[in-house]
């Protein structure tokens, strides 16, 4: 599995304004509801319960939200940029300003799940791919970011 099998330039969104958590777990579902045809309503009660199990920020001003869905028969991720880093309750105490959704089918036997959320985990681990992302200013440049193997970044 590699980061392109769960991302598309179409699902980076970058300058996203929010103000707060509860906002962008709606705007997440939202967009995810214009991609996927999830209901939104089901995807934004999934997303606030997995927060209240415990926040996915994971420190270093990145949140990893995740949950299983149904109606997708695929795992599926959402990258996003916000403009202004906003609280998460991260373990650090550090707001999020870089933020991967997972999303994955209902049916899903957690495998491949958690094979996702420990490659999404490691490239977030990357101090100098969270500063390039940070710095970069279009699509197509986070997508490459993203994508690039983790043998080149072994490099």
């Amino acid at each position: 599995m590699n980061m392109d099998d769960l991302i598309s330039k179409d699902s980076i969104k970058l300058n996203v304004k929010t103000l707060s958590k509860k906002r962008l777990l709606q705007d997440i579902s939202n967009l995810a509801q214009e991609f996927l045809s999830v209901a939104g309503s089901e995807l934004y009660s999934s997303l606030q319960n997995r927060e209240i199990l415990g926040p996915t920020g994971i420190g270093n001003g990145v949140a990893i939200p995740h949950v299983k869905i149904r109606g997708i028969n695929k795992l599926t991720g959402f990258f996003l940029i916000l403009e202004k880093a906003i609280d998460f309750e991260s373990a650090d105490n550090q707001p999020v300003d870089l933020v991967f959704v997972l999303l994955a089918p209902e049916n899903n036997n957690g495998s491949d799940h958690l094979k996702a959320l420990a490659m999404i985990s490691r490239c977030f681990k990357d101090k100098n791919t969270r500063s390039k992302l940070r710095l970069t200013k279009n699509i197509e440049s986070v997508y490459a970011i993203l994508t690039e193997k983790e043998d080149s970044k072994a490099a």
